[in-house]
């Protein structure tokens, strides 16, 4: 996941990327292509995960039993409900936590509100108010695109992200620790706010 991660942030920063990378194909090939393709690149960039990731031991079990992880849960239900349990606590929970987020990443790089641009990046990232609860967080992407390596997704009171509540509570019991914010990084080049950008050019509009 996170080297797929990496690979279309790498792309949605160049001045062009693939229509695929950028989820800019319309509503159903969009849909067609990231739930059932992969793109093939001629000339990939090399990625290497760190060591401390790439050796880590949970994130590999993690990665390597995800479907084995069903299971428990999968029993759990049968015992409690029988088969339709099992179909809707895990079949149709999967298929819709998997198309969810993709339509997550398709609205939120297609329109929505903007606070942030970066500058030369093909992909432009927007705010999904209605997806924010349910989202984690993820429905902020405006807010991801400007600072990409922060935990926080919803920078302001009205945006609700329940993923940075539970770092909070992962980092009060001392299970997440040098958790980056807005606060702590550095801007991101290119990045420019809007608002203070219209500012300016009503300024300058008045002189």
């Amino acid at each position: 996941m996170i080297r797929l991660h990496d690979h279309r942030d790498w792309a949605q920063r160049q001045a062009a990327c693939h229509a695929y990378s950028r989820h800019d194909a319309g509503f159903w090939r969009d849909g067609w292509w990231q739930l059932h393709c992969r793109l093939v690149l001629a000339h990939p960039p090399i990625f290497r995960l760190e060591s401390r990731l790439a050796n880590d031991r949970f994130y590999a079990f993690v990665e390597r039993t995800w479907m084995l992880q069903q299971l428990p849960w999968a029993l759990l239900f049968y015992v409690v409900g029988g088969w339709p349990w099992v179909v809707w606590g895990i079949c149709v929970r999967v298929s819709v936590c998997v198309t969810g987020h993709w339509l997550i990443g398709h609205f939120a790089h297609r329109k929505g509100q903007q606070t942030w641009v970066v500058d030369g990046a093909a992909a432009q990232g927007y705010n999904v108010p209605l997806a924010g609860f349910i989202s984690m967080g993820e429905a902020w992407h405006n807010n991801h695109h400007a600072y990409p390596a922060s935990a926080k997704m919803g920078l302001s009171p009205c945006q609700i992200d329940l993923g940075w509540w539970l770092i909070l509570a992962l980092q009060a019991c001392g299970l997440a620790r040098n958790v980056n914010t807005p606060a702590n990084l550095p801007e991101r080049a290119g990045l420019r706010h809007i608002a203070a950008a219209d500012a300016s050019m009503l300024t300058e509009a008045a002189r």
